[in-house]
């Protein structure tokens, strides 16, 4: 190994063993399970609204550990690694800052979408009972634009680091992986991607615990966080960084942290709010578990990229120059770096073929578990918002269900086509990862409002959303031209280009839609949203005609329950009013998850960094405790809040209390 190659550890056997077998095991678990729920419970994945909501009563447990699965991609574990490699010890805190922001947030968001729009199925058909068909086209795009992008950062990812480790064409590797997805997905619908979620989640912490106890407890290259700050110490002495105080990979005191900060933060609300993978699952869930699963989900994920990205990025920095590295005696090249290939390059250094092994598998369940859920929320999309809204709206459940399978498989197809597209583009996953805050993020207030602000106005949505786009891709480019002299793939990504685009997107968009609001304020009730009804499928009555229209209530009935939600019966479940969340609970929300923010994007980072302390090793030891025990409490949460909400509150026997709540 020399000369800067990364050659291959495992056959390419292993590669192809893994996507293909991995991917139809779990299918013919599903299949399974499938058979189980169908002949013990009342639900069945061969029905509508369960396929694309889990009959809207997943418990809190699950809906907790989806949230972690959904949210740690590929480019979790690889770009939170690059940026610790790149910029230190602030690189890992900061990615989980950017994501945990977001969802803590959402959990919010998600107790007023169970309030106000409890029979939606996507967010989409929350805005064109307010809004109309012109804001709902619109946002339909920029959804659909969404799940292409983060489909294209899963499989980018995924499928570079699998081609490393392995050997396989990458493009091979592109096109499969979405092969057993697809299948286990068609199987069991959303119900399916709760239970892959916790177990790949499960599989995401344990392997995580390997590599923390290797590098800090077990190696012989490393063994300690002291031996460990010693090499990071010489590292910076070989290689500053420039930006850091000192060059130093030691310290919060860092320019290029700062700045990717602002990009990760902008960029976690973009891919969040319009996903509509994390709605579903707010969709999903049990209405009054729903904030309480977003917060420990939240929580939880914060330890996957803070204590994995430090210890692999800080690991491949330290072993660089060792002869175990797998480019020594060169670096990792820009590429290499762009290609997400830094946590690999530290798992082999610190576990040779052992270490290739487990990175395979960690990248294979980051992979699946979040192509699973953009796979059947895109699913929803097509079949809610245009097969059903605009083709064919009297369309039974049954012939929904036909064409949400159909979706699904469509959309497998074509997300592996368009990532063999940007490989040949030479596209990689870093590209795509800056790229995406610059286009999606200016809808990003705009939505939020929909669901929270009454007098948000539909001009202000489409304004706010389309021209914050617009100045968003200008001044990406403009910045891009005036710093960097070109405009090019890596000049496009590189910090300040990144910070115009994203910053003004998001920040754009949100200026016009208030400023545009409060100049000509609507005035909505949300009583459009609350009439959204659920498509009728009581015990297996096929025949009952769907509706998303907004009811034809007459308007005096109307006002009299525009205090309550309807209660809607639908599958033998009725969502009593009791069970929403109360304005109490909102609040509550509110209040928690601005303490958590204050803590995790202030408190700590702000006096490390305004005081450039740079980390002494018994500092930097209690830090890497810190990971440790943060990935201990993330999977002893997510194993918590599953065995608690299935079995702690279970109302009915075991196995039927794993797959569903007990209808009442």
């Amino acid at each position: 190994m020399a000369n800067g190659q990364f050659d291959a550890y495992l056959p390419q056997a292993s590669g192809y063993a893994i996507i293909l077998g991995g991917g139809f095991a779990f299918a013919l678990l599903m299949l399974i399970l499938s058979w189980l729920q169908t002949k013990f419970t009342e639900m069945s994945p061969f029905e509508n609204e369960e396929f694309s909501s889990a009959s809207r009563n997943v418990k809190p447990g699950l809906v907790c550990s989806g949230i972690v699965s959904a949210w740690t991609w590929s480019a979790t574990i690889m770009v939170s690694s690059l940026i610790v490699y790149q910029f230190g010890v602030a690189g890992g805190w900061w990615y989980g800052v950017c994501g945990t922001v977001s969802i803590v947030i959402f959990s919010v968001i998600a107790s007023k979408v169970k309030e106000n729009a409890n029979g939606a199925r996507t967010f989409l058909e929350i805005v064109r009972a307010r809004f109309g068909t012109p804001a709902h086209i619109m946002f339909l795009t920029y959804a659909l634009f969404t799940s292409l992008v983060v489909s294209a950062i899963l499989l980018l990812g995924g499928s570079a680091s699998i081609s490393a480790l392995t050997g396989m064409d990458v493009r091979a590797a592109a096109m499969l992986l979405p092969v057993g997805v697809v299948a286990f997905v068609i199987v069991g619908g959303l119900r399916s991607t709760f239970i892959s979620d916790y177990t790949h989640t499960t599989i995401v912490f344990v392997i995580i615990w390997i590599f923390l106890y290797t590098a800090c407890g077990s190696s012989e290259l490393i063994g300690s966080p002291s031996k460990l700050h010693s090499l990071l110490t010489e590292a910076a002495e070989l290689d500053p960084v420039e930006g850091n105080r000192n060059g130093s990979y030691l310290t919060f005191r860092s320019k290029p942290g700062f700045i990717y900060a602002a990009i990760s933060v902008t960029l976690g609300f973009s891919t969040v709010f319009l996903d509509q993978s994390y709605w579903q699952r707010a969709i999903a869930s049990k209405p009054s578990g729903t904030t309480l699963a977003y917060l420990l989900g939240g929580l939880s994920w914060f330890s996957v990229p803070f204590a994995f990205g430090s210890v692999m990025g800080l690991s491949a920095r330290a072993l660089q120059n060792n002869p175990v590295f797998p480019t020594y005696p060169e670096p990792l090249s820009v590429s290499q770096q762009d290609a997400g290939l830094v946590a690999p390059a530290a798992a082999v250094a610190l576990l040779g073929r052992e270490g290739a092994i487990a990175m395979l598998i960690i990248t294979y369940m980051a992979v699946t578990s979040a192509c699973s859920a953009q796979l059947i929320s895109v699913s929803s999309l097509l079949t809610y918002d245009v097969y059903r809204t605009y083709l064919r709206p009297k369309a039974s459940p049954a012939e929904l269900l036909q064409i949400a399978h159909i979706c699904v498989a469509v959309w497998g197809v074509w997300i592996s086509v368009w990532c063999v597209i940007l490989n040949a583009g030479e596209v990689d996953m870093n590209f795509m990862f800056y790229f995406a805050g610059t286009v999606i993020g200016a809808p990003t207030l705009p939505v939020i409002l929909t669901v929270l602000w009454s007098k948000l106005s539909l001009i202000a949505v489409l304004v706010g959303s389309m021209g914050g786009t617009a100045l968003a891709i200008m001044a990406w480019l403009v910045t891009c031209r005036y710093y960097y002299g070109e405009i090019n793939i890596q000049t496009l990504v590189a910090n300040y280009s990144s910070l115009a685009g994203n910053v003004t997107s998001i920040g754009g968009g949100a200026v016009i839609a208030v400023a545009l609001s409060l100049i000509k304020p609507d005035n909505y009730d949300f009583r459009g949203t609350r009439s959204i009804k659920m498509i009728q499928n009581i015990h297996h009555d096929r025949d009952v005609l769907p509706t998303t229209q907004v009811s034809n209530i007459p308007v005096e009935e109307e006002k009299k329950n525009v205090s309550a939600p309807p209660s809607v019966e639908y599958n033998g479940v009725e969502q009593e009013d009791e069970e929403l969340p109360q304005p109490a609970d909102v609040k509550r929300a509110f209040w928690i998850s601005t303490t958590l923010i204050m803590i995790i994007s202030i408190l700590v980072p702000i006096p490390l960094g305004a005081s450039g302390y740079i980390f002494s090793p018994g500092f930097f030891t209690a830090w890497m405790v810190v990971a440790m025990d943060g990935s201990r409490f993330g999977l002893s949460s997510l194993a918590f809040a599953v065995s608690f909400f299935l079995f702690g509150k279970a109302e009915s026997p075991c196995v039927k209390s794993v797959l569903v709540s007990s209808p009442r």
